[in-house]
């Protein structure tokens, strides 16, 4: 199995929550980690998710949803799972044995009519996934350095 692990961000829809994890990934822990996004009614990318991370210097215009069905005969390290409950039901990933649930609202989903009221509903989702990529990230370094421990002591 490869060593370095793979971690599918999984949403409704991939058209935002998703590409944005998968940005942070990519940016924040580079060749550390190969991240995916799919969604389970994969769409394009949102232009505002595209938008509000190119104002923290993340690039995600190239990035493009999967649908979930694709990806089932990869492993995956990390599934972790975007979806606002109650409003949401969590998408099920099966194959995966570190299953992580994140509770974040779709921006996709805002009621605001006002652009620049949507365009602030996806900041606060930027910030909020940037956050909870940088735990998944300290998790996954951590989990690293226990493994090489238990790996030297055998």
């Amino acid at each position: 199995m490869d060593k370095i692990p793979k971690v599918l961000f999984l949403s409704r829809g991939s058209a935002s929550r998703g590409q944005i994890a998968e940005g942070f990934l990519r940016a924040l822990a580079g060749d550390r980690c190969h991240p995916y996004s799919a969604g389970t009614e994969a769409t394009t990318v949102s232009p505002l998710a595209t938008q509000v991370m190119c104002e923290v210097g993340i690039d995600i215009s190239t990035q493009r949803p999967r649908d979930i069905a694709s990806l089932f005969q990869d492993t995956f390290h990390y599934v972790v799972v975007l979806s606002e409950p109650p409003r949401e039901r969590y998408p099920v990933y099966p194959f995966t044995r570190n299953l992580l649930k994140w509770s974040v609202p779709d921006p996709e989903a805002t009621t605001d009519n006002g652009h620049e009221a949507r365009r602030q509903a996806f900041r606060q989702v930027r910030d909020q996934v940037r956050d909870r990529v940088e735990e998944l990230i300290e998790t996954m370094n951590q989990q690293t350095k226990f493994a090489k421990l238990h790996a030297a002591a055998a």
